[in-house]
């Protein structure tokens, strides 16, 4: 989920993932999933992204640090596009470098971006195998979507690599879309799922809870191929948002919508931002599989995977709960899908060194075995939300029982954008990156998850068990969940 708010002279983009899993399939034999069905042709066109070297990141990383810390004098003073276009945008040389090699394999069709650090390339096959030697283009299919891959991996010049970051477009597929098999045997007909009248119920937001600003905006960024349609939004709304002030149509699409059937995950999405976050104005971005701590099979020995992007230290992290009594708005638990755990790429960012330190000393007994993750890694979720049997429309039908951190993620996104509404009336900057400034409310202001587990390896030594949830902060619910009063009134002090 991206967050985006606008306001005039400044840019500010606030990053909420949801934990899932995208790793590189060769790794996770996600390509099980996906059936081989041909070698793609040598004159078919195929789109790459090359992600140019930027400048200043180290400048960048304190920026963002000053600007999100409550304490600093910086904070809220965030960067207008232009001011990190020139902060990080790539040197001469590396543009240099770059376009002339590209240009040499006779690749003239590119697009790039304001910050000039991407490149999205239009070639044939055969011109991308040339230019990145190793690499063999595959086309799979799963569920009647086709997807052309790189079943090798690639390299580039020596003179070349040290201005490129990564190619995209060669190894990644999207995970498996929502389990909608899911279903829960109802007691004589109380039980009638999650929907925004629900999540409304238990997070303690009004009807009057409702965007009223004109300078105020949301986003949601797809990602996995799929797409939401404009009539099962309305639908949904009609069903569900008479309650409320609400919006039924999205104000921007960036990029191309897709034909043939909705996403179950994109409709998901923008329902419920849309709802959570009601009567905001809303836009799409189209082109954030749960799993617990994850698990990564080497050998004999199994570890923890964790996900990205949901381990970065830039973005907010959202995990999943489940009602007590799943029949009833009652306090929450574990939902055992929640993705979390401690990455294995990021260093523990200081915002959370405190809250993490002490949950690794208060539960160090029931802990996994420490071969099985990274105690000095960024960990993951901040704070969590409702993941658990909610009700969507898809295709103009209602259906029940979806279930994913795809979920609690933009009811999370929407309350924030709820929030920056209210900051914006006082005439306060958009709250930016949360993460600094939650951690030191030390879950004030949040329902406090205590109970539940989530998944892990399924092996001798870890029982299929990741972390647990304990008091204060952890690994499966971070802070909690929001209660949306207190959170609103303790981020409108500054």
């Amino acid at each position: 989920i991206v967050v985006l708010t606008k306001l005039p002279g400044l840019f500010w983009v606030y990053l909420i993932f949801n934990a899932l899993i995208s790793p590189f399939f060769q790794q996770t034999g996600l390509l099980l999933e996906w059936a081989h069905v041909d070698r793609v042709g040598p004159t078919e066109e195929l789109e790459l992204t090359f992600a140019l070297k930027q400048q200043n990141v180290h400048l960048l990383e304190e920026k963002l640090r000053l600007v999100s810390d409550p304490d600093s004098v910086q904070y809220g003073k965030h960067l207008s596009l232009e001011e990190v276009a020139s902060l990080v945008r790539p040197s001469d040389l590396t543009e240099k470098v770059v376009h002339r090699w590209l240009q040499s394999h006779g690749i003239t069709n590119c697009l790039t971006i304001r910050t000039q650090d991407f490149l999205q390339c239009t070639m044939t096959a055969e011109t991308a195998e040339r230019l990145l030697p190793g690499s063999r283009f595959h086309r799979y299919m799963r569920d009647g979507h086709y997807l052309v891959r790189s079943s090798a991996p690639y390299s580039v010049p020596d003179d070349v690599h040290h201005h490129l970051d990564f190619v995209g477009g060669l190894h990644r597929l999207p995970p498996k879309g929502l389990d909608l098999s899911k279903k829960q045997k109802s007691k004589a007909g109380f039980h009638l799922g999650v929907t925004p009248a629900v999540l409304r119920t238990r997070y303690n937001l009004t009807s009057a809870d409702v965007g009223s600003v004109q300078n105020n905006s949301q986003a949601v960024a797809q990602f996995l191929e799929q797409y939401y349609h404009p009539a099962d939004l309305a639908e949904f709304m009609a069903m569900f948002g008479g309650a409320f002030q609400h919006r039924s149509e999205v104000d921007r699409v960036v990029g191309t919508q897709g034909g043939g059937k909705a996403g179950i995950e994109a409709s998901l999405d923008v329902e419920y931002i849309m709802s959570t976050g009601a009567n905001i104005s809303t836009w799409v971005f189209t082109n954030p599989g749960d799993s617990g701590a994850g698990c990564r099979h080497l050998g004999k020995e199994n570890t923890f995977r964790p996900s990205f992007p949901a381990s970065s230290p830039y973005v907010t992290t959202v995990g999943g709960t489940s009602f007590k009594n799943p029949y009833k708005v009652t306090y929450e638990v574990t939902d055992s899908i929640s993705g979390g755990g401690f990455s294995n790429i990021f260093k523990m960012p200081d915002y959370q060194t405190t809250a993490v330190n002490s949950y690794l000393k208060t539960v160090a007994a029931s802990l996994p075995p420490k071969s099985y993750f990274n105690t000095s890694g960024r960990a993951y979720p901040d704070m969590a939300a409702l993941s658990d049997n909610y009700w969507v429309v898809i295709n103009r039908v209602p259906v029940p029982w979806v279930s994913g951190t795809s979920a609690s993620t933009p009811v999370v996104g929407g309350m924030l954008s709820l929030i920056n509404d209210q900051r914006f009336m006082k005439g306060l900057p958009a709250l930016g990156f949360l993460n600094p400034r939650l951690y030191k409310l030390n879950g004030k202001a949040l329902f406090d998850v205590t109970e539940g587990c989530h998944y892990g390896c399924l092996d001798e030594q870890v029982q299929g068990q990741g972390f647990c949830a304990a008091p204060s902060w952890d690994p499966v619910t971070g802070w909690g969940t929001p209660n949306y009063p207190a959170l609103l009134a303790v981020l409108l002090s500054d």
